[in-house]
């Protein structure tokens, strides 16, 4: 299949839409269709996905901008890729928002965006860039400009999104890959012991394995597990290591089980190795495990980036990982990747994104990072007053005027050990705060490059204006609500990092053209904030 751009973006005299009476005309005019059809769809960039398509000549592509349209508006409305085809084909909305009301036949099958789906999938294994994220992120950003939202106010929040899985027992993680393995190797005619294997081919069996047996009789059940896992490891040694089915089993056995001697055991926590990248189920062996406010979660977390306006806000970026990825990792990797800034560019975050090292670096890019909060212990603000050198290895003047006699620095810690007089210090007005160490003749204080910019924040927070940028924070708190409530983001039925994310960037458009969509009836209502002008 070759590419092809899509030619039909104007309404031809031959369209559909002229057959429509005037009265049904001004009601499509009225409806979610046109603001797609004028904002959304012509900003759907087609060019990135050829790389997808055979560069012979051959029967053309389904056009790109149909199927990612139809991506969107199936997230907008929640209906399945059936449904999505039947209506674009009944409803005159949607072939008016994807521009297809002259094509005679509609451009859509029923194997159209699945086929699409894979041939992402397919290139992001095979060369690392993910396409529908960056026209996810390229259509947000041109969303912003018809918004006019520049961009230079933007705030930050994660979320933990559940993956499709069940909570799994050990006894119901192992049973479950042991029989995965043997229906495959059933499948593709091998031979084993179907007297000792054959029931785990059962429908029943694992209700019967797992829920109609004796609570005593557990450990003789898991006993048989690990038995009959040793002799399949013995039987596929060396013969199936490319297979998805022998992975998973060899995976669950690596992580979950020890050889002791000649036997194999449960690992437990003083063999080491349980921690939270251990597979939880092998219906989507990506998720891992994360316990966050009490609760736990298994599957993937996701950092969303707003950018604020007077006319209202857009998610303008986003990242999906594995939710044992901490929040300060995803924002030093969102620092790290973002050009520098043209313009000054303010980014709120909360305190879990607050490192030293993310606000310095984020400075470097003419970004200024403020935190609603600090992780840590508590730093004094007369910490703010040390005076330093250029590269911070030095201490040159105490918040009392006074230089020390001596300052030692430490490249590990990155702190400086400063000695001053023992007269200056005992006497000194801010000794209850700056607490240092008296001695005979002099006193010390450790002081560092981190424990200053935690001072400078510190005393920041009592400003108007840390105020209202800590009011313009909490209205991030709402995207990841309506995503879970509005857009069943916790509900996806994907299962696996790359396709949850896929799902995930659907959803995240969808809600972006619903904030557009009310800026264009004039339905939003937004807070003021003197940050934003």
């Amino acid at each position: 299949m070759s590419f092809r751009k899509n030619q039909s973006q104007q309404v031809s005299f031959s369209d559909a839409f002229w057959g429509l009476t005037d009265r049904e005309k001004k009601a499509l005019e009225r409806s979610w269709a046109k603001v797609f059809a004028e904002d959304i769809f012509p900003n759907i960039n087609e060019e990135p996905f050829n790389v997808l398509y055979s560069d012979k000549a051959s029967r053309p592509n389904t056009p790109v901008n149909v199927i990612v349209g139809a991506l969107l508006i199936k997230e907008l409305f929640g209906i399945s890729d059936d449904e999505m085809v039947d209506n674009l084909m009944l409803d005159p909305r949607y072939q008016y928002a994807l521009h297809t009301t002259s094509f005679e036949e509609q451009p859509l099958s029923d194997k159209s965006l699945s086929r699409f789906r894979i041939r992402c999938y397919d290139y992001e294994t095979t060369h690392g860039v993910d396409l529908y994220h960056e026209c996810i992120e390229s259509l947000s950003g041109a969303i912003a400009k018809l918004m006019k939202i520049d961009g230079r106010v933007r705030r930050m929040d994660s979320t933990m999104i559940e993956a499709n899985i069940r909570r799994l027992s050990r006894m119901e993680l192992l049973y479950t890959s042991i029989a995965k393995l043997i229906k495959y190797l059933d499948k593709v005619g091998v031979e084993f012991d179907r007297e000792r294997f054959g029931h785990y081919l059962e429908p029943n069996d694992y209700n019967k394995v797992i829920y109609h047996s004796r609570d005593d009789d557990a450990d003789e059940r898991m006993l048989t597990l690990l038995s009959d896992a040793d002799e399949l490891i013995e039987l596929c040694k060396g013969g199936y290591d490319d297979v998805t089915e022998y992975q998973l089993f060899s995976r669950c056995m690596a992580e979950q089980t020890v050889v002791d001697g000649e036997s194999r055991r449960l690992r437990t926590k003083e063999d080491g190795g349980m921690d939270s990248n251990i597979m939880q189920n092998p219906s989507d062996p990506d998720a891992t495990f994360r316990s966050k406010a009490g609760k736990e979660h298994r599957g993937y977390v996701a950092n969303l980036e707003e950018s604020v306006g007077t006319n209202g806000s857009v998610v303008t970026g986003y990242q999906f990982e594995k939710n044992n990825v901490s929040d300060d990792e995803m924002l030093k990797e969102y620092l790290e990747n973002i050009q520098a800034q043209s313009e000054k560019t303010l980014i709120t975050v909360d305190g879990a994104y607050s490192s030293v090292e993310n606000i310095e670096l984020a400075a470097s890019k003419n970004i200024e990072l403020v935190p609603t909060d600090l992780a840590g212990k508590e730093t004094d603000p007369i910490m703010a007053d040390f005076k330093f050198n250029e590269d911070f290895t030095k201490v040159i003047e105490c918040p009392a005027g006074h230089a020390p006699r001596s300052c030692s620095y430490n490249k590990a810690t990155e702190q400086c050990l400063v000695s001053f007089d023992r007269e200056h210090c005992v006497n000194c007005p801010f000794q209850d705060q700056c607490k240092p160490k008296i001695f005979k003749r002099v006193a010390k204080k450790t002081v560092s490059r981190k424990s200053v910019v935690r001072a400078e924040y510190i005393k920041s927070k009592d400003t108007e204006r840390f105020k209202q940028i800590a009011r313009l924070r909490n209205g991030v708190e709402t995207v990841p609500s309506i995503l879970k409530n509005q857009y069943y983001a916790d509900r996806m039925p994907a299962r696996g990092i790359q396709r949850c994310k896929f799902c995930f960037g659907g959803k995240i458009g969808a809600l972006n053209f619903k904030k557009l969509f009310r800026f264009r009836n004039g339905t939003g209502h937004y807070a003021s904030n003197p940050l934003l002008g």
